[in-house]
């Protein structure tokens, strides 16, 4: 009887322990369908980080906004910046690209040589780190950029997301905090 008990229960272990492989590989299969590709615009009152930064500024002087599409949805949007020093604020981003941009126009448009992230957000699980990893890739197979810094808002969650996926922190300043991920090419 105890014998049987036993069976039943290493049984059940069994099956609960197949039943939670299966649901993490569907809870993350959407990743492998999904694809890094540049945007014209992203909606802007779904950023957490910085919503009052229209689509203008987010494109304007070589920015760019990337996005995770699965299935034709946006599930994960990440902005950049390109300077050619690291920006403490979003004036600074604002500055540091519009002045990188002119200069790009000298050197066959190749605007700055830091990509600076200053926002990034996601509608699904994994959707962030995705994104961070793609971008990365992206930036290390570049000519002319040699560094991804982040301009990231003063929160432990983003200290926390940027030390967890492989940064170093730069500094911490009056509203923002700046993290590197390293580049070796």
């Amino acid at each position: 009887m105890i014998k049987k008990k036993n069976l039943r229960i290493k049984a059940r272990l069994r099956k609960s322990k197949k039943d939670i492989n299966n649901k993490i590989n569907n809870f993350f299969d959407w990743i492998k369908g999904a694809e890094i590709i540049e945007l014209n615009e992203c909606e802007t009152e779904k950023d957490p980080i910085r919503p009052e930064l229209d689509n203008e500024f987010r494109t304007a002087y070589g920015r760019k906004i990337y996005g995770v599409r699965y299935k034709n949805q946006i599930q994960a949007v990440m902005c950049f910046a390109f300077t050619n020093q690291i920006p403490k604020s979003v004036y600074e981003l604002d500055i540091f690209s519009r002045d990188a941009f002119l200069q790009s126009a000298m050197r066959s448009q190749n605007v700055g040589k830091i990509a600076v992230a200053y926002t990034v957000w996601s509608n699904k699980k994994g959707g962030g780190k995705l994104i961070v990893k793609e971008i990365f890739k992206m930036i290390k197979k570049s000519n002319h950029l040699n560094r991804l810094v982040t301009l990231s808002p003063l929160t432990k969650m983003a200290r926390d997301f940027h030390i967890r996926n492989g940064a170093d922190e730069l500094s911490v300043n009056e509203d923002t905090q700046n993290f590197e991920y390293k580049i070796i090419k």
